[in-house]
């Protein structure tokens, strides 16, 4: 996933998912000092640069929900990686229709024998909410 969207150790990066403590502390022992997982990612400010989603064994039914969560925690220049487990063509675009409509473009994606991922970028054209 930090291959795929290009991560710098100096931006902040948030992951989402059912293992997000554990990605992030091995992201932390990799020199990603900036990364949080969802449980401990502060309040809703535009601050993260990329979003880390492992929504492997999951619904994308359940990704459009945590997408609209996340969505006021990254800055408008933020990126958006979503893993998920190997799909049937059918499946993956559902997944790219969902994210964008979302107001993401995707980027690009790559398939991996433990599932494929995909990258997108935030849309200029769509709102960034702001924080109360």
């Amino acid at each position: 996933m930090i291959a795929l969207a290009g991560c710098s150790t100096r931006q902040r990066i948030l992951i989402a998912g059912s293992k997000s403590m554990e990605l992030m502390m091995e992201l932390q022992r990799r020199g990603y000092l900036l990364s949080a997982a969802a449980g401990n990612c502060g309040r809703p400010a535009g601050q993260y640069d990329v979003a880390f989603l492992d929504w492997r064994r999951r619904t994308l039914h359940a990704l459009e929900a945590t997408i609209d969560w996340l969505a006021p925690f990254l800055n408008p220049s933020a990126l958006l990686v979503v893993w998920v487990d190997a799909q049937k063509p059918a499946a993956n675009e559902s997944l790219r229709a969902l994210v964008t409509k979302r107001g993401f473009v995707i980027v690009r994606g790559t398939v991996h024998e433990c599932g494929c991922a995909l990258l997108a970028r935030r849309s200029q054209g769509y709102p960034v909410q702001k924080a109360a």
